[in-house]
């Protein structure tokens, strides 16, 4: 049964808390920023500063609460160039020419793909 549970420790990585933390030396304003930009990226302070230290890249969580909200806004477009589609399939010629809501549904779609672009470029 010991040889069991001692092979366990050689195969399992000792747990974060029996690691030494690693100190760095800042001044009380330095602190006070990396604290501030750890809260903004909605990390601890130990997840930022190792992902800072690691060079991992760290994403502001206000960037992705905008690109969510994008993703409504695009899909709200979409609704709307559908409901569009369907009314000059039902009512074609009434009230507006086709063409003009033709063009605006081709706008939403254009608007839409610039969205996209934007969503991609802030989440990489």
């Amino acid at each position: 049964m010991n040889r069991k549970k001692a092979q366990k420790k050689e195969v399992c990585p000792r747990p974060r808390r029996a690691v030494p933390p690693i100190k760095v030396w800042v001044t009380d304003d330095e602190k006070t920023e990396i604290t501030a930009r750890a809260a903004q990226a909605g990390l601890s302070l130990s997840s930022y500063m190792k992902a800072a230290g690691l060079n991992h890249p760290v994403r502001s969580r206000v960037d992705l609460v905008a690109v969510a909200d994008l993703a409504k806004v695009n899909g709200d477009l979409g609704r709307v160039a559908g409901l569009l589609k369907l009314w000059l399939l039902e009512k074609r010629g009434q009230g507006v020419r086709s063409t003009d809501v033709e063009t605006m549904m081709k706008d939403f779609r254009v608007i839409q793909a610039e969205m996209l672009a934007l969503m991609t470029r802030v989440i990489r």
